[in-house]
């Protein structure tokens, strides 16, 4: 019984040993091996189309490959181009509409800095005198928000533009590589598998489709998660009147899946405009939403999460907490996959 104690331990050990190997291989060099790993990915995408057109169609598997690989990337690169240049237009729209309301409501700032100073006349010299002096700067420090705001806009803007060739490079490759590998991946996974028998092959084919539904399970809830985040917030921007409603709530979406920032980011800064401005109503109305959105999502994550993975909730909460307590988004993705590939292995009787 101690033997099977420490034979346990050991498995334990070395499976902790190896993942987090990987794990850090595997992002640390992400930025080089990219597009082969998108073209892995859309190449298991595009397994079942390519394999009808080949036995329904009777198309040469390079015809196929080919066919499947181009309209799956006319799939995905129009919308995106669309929404890229959507949110690019409202981006700097919104740059700079934050400039022109800071200049043009300066007689508004100091109307509601003499309000605020009669209001406090009353009260302790120092505590007034500090008042004062945060307010005589608020203006200035408006104004160059409203710069930074415009010139993180232009950067962005000429980052991207920078960046075209490299994309272009990056889709270039992933194109090519997606078409090699789906050509080619039938042939190479009976490669794979006929390297192995008997009992090795099935626990194989067991680690193979338990990880790929927990994996494929994981991916679709955060998607789902981030999606909900992204209509909620169009929705609640939209009732309010919001402008850039669009590329905000596209902000709210990314925001939602890191860890410190959140969509608080753009919503109590949004409100705290709305506020300056004398609108309350959507002022408060945007608080509102951005507590609804909140509580909606830490009851849906753990819950989503937990029944997609097969795993209770605890252990999805430990593995967020821990994570993120530990190095941020980072560290959140290593412990929830920690979790994810043991519950793998342990179903498969590996672990």
């Amino acid at each position: 019984m101690v033997d099977n104690a420490l034979k346990k331990v050991d498995r334990l050990v070395l499976f902790f040993v190896i993942y987090t190997l990987i794990f850090f291989i595997f992002f640390g060099t992400i930025g080089y091996t990219l597009p082969f790993v998108l073209a892995i990915l859309f190449a298991y995408i595009l397994q079942k189309p390519t394999r009808y057109l080949i036995t329904k169609c009777k198309f040469k598997n390079s015809w196929a490959s080919l066919l499947t690989t181009i309209l799956f990337f006319a799939i995905i690169i129009t919308p995106l181009t669309f929404g890229i240049s959507s949110i690019i237009n409202e981006l700097i729209a919104l740059g700079k509409s934050a400039s022109d309301y800071v200049t043009g409501n300066s007689d508004k700032f100091a109307n509601w800095y003499k309000d605020i100073d009669l209001y406090y006349k009353n009260l302790d010299p120092n505590i007034t005198s500090a008042i004062e002096s945060s307010l005589a700067s608020l203006p200035a420090k408006l104004s160059s928000l409203a710069v930074l705001v415009t010139s993180k806009t232009v950067t962005i803007l000429l980052n991207f533009i920078m960046s075209l060739p490299y994309l272009m490079m990056l889709v270039l490759f992933t194109l090519m590589s997606t078409y090699f590998f789906t050509k080619d991946m039938s042939s190479a996974k009976n490669k794979i598998l006929s390297t192995f028998k008997g009992s090795n092959l099935s626990g194989v084919i067991g680690i193979f489709n338990e990880g790929k539904k927990m994996l494929l399970n994981y991916s679709l809830s955060y998607l789902l998660i981030i999606f909900i985040t992204f209509i909620e917030t169009l929705i609640a921007f939209s009732i309010f009147g919001v402008k850039y409603s669009l590329v905000l709530s596209v902000l709210c979406g990314i925001f939602d899946i890191l860890p410190v920032l959140g969509i608080g980011t753009i919503y109590i800064p949004l409100a705290g405009i709305y506020l300056l401005s004398g609108n309350y109503f959507t002022a408060i109305g945007l608080i509102i939403c951005y507590v609804a959105v909140t509580i909606i999502r830490n009851i849906i994550e753990p819950k989503l999460v937990s029944s997609t993975l097969g795993l209770h909730p605890v252990a999805i909460l430990a593995a967020l907490f821990i994570g993120l307590k530990a190095a941020g988004f980072t560290g959140m993705l290593y412990c929830v996959f920690l979790v994810v590939f043991y519950n793998v292995l342990k179903k498969v009787d590996v672990l």
